[in-house]
């Protein structure tokens, strides 16, 4: 087995990227404060082809160093806004027909295995701060919570890894060109 050369992948350039189907999918990044874990949502994000990412409060943009060692360029890919407030973001997808689900913890969550999705529909999931998870205030705002089920001693995961995690999962469930 020979690994393959970056000319061999047949990558998308941006302009490529831009005009491709998206999956209907908006990250929503609630207080997120590491540059690193921002890049790697894009980086991810753009790997599955997600739709755009929300950055909302103390969560840094592009362009910046910090976001772009781990973004690798993907933050000039993936389509962005930002919005002061994560409740603003929410409120905002619900007006454009967006359901909406928190990555949390919660009394009544969906375990992501048992999760089903409608292919005719638009999501947002919104991933929390790296020490206080999502805002109650914006769970209470949202559809209804997903839940990784976790089985060690550690009952959290990196926010990029739970990006990773979920985009995955919705990619298979909802793309349009899987």
């Amino acid at each position: 087995m020979k690994k393959l050369k970056i000319t061999e992948m047949n990558r998308l350039t941006v302009e490529e990227f831009k005009q491709e189907t998206k999956t209907p999918l908006i990250l929503v990044l609630d207080n997120v404060r590491s540059l690193h874990n921002v890049g790697s949502v894009f980086r991810t994000g753009d790997a599955f082809l997600v739709e755009s990412v929300y950055l909302c409060g103390i969560t840094s943009t592009p362009p910046h160093a910090e976001i772009h060692k781990t973004a690798l360029g993907a933050e000039n890919t993936v389509d962005w806004k930002y919005f002061e407030d994560t409740h603003e973001a929410v409120k905002y997808l619900k007006s454009e027909g967006y359901t909406v689900f928190a990555i949390e913890q919660a009394e009544g969550s969906t375990m992501l295995p048992d999760l089903k999705l409608d292919k005719s529909k638009k999501y947002a999931v919104i991933l929390g701060n790296e020490v206080k998870g999502v805002l109650q205030s914006v769970v209470d705002a949202c559809d209804g919570c997903i839940e990784i089920p976790q089985f060690g001693t550690k009952h959290s995961l990196n926010v990029s890894v739970t990006g990773g995690i979920i985009i995955w999962e919705f990619f298979k469930m909802i793309a349009s060109n899987p």
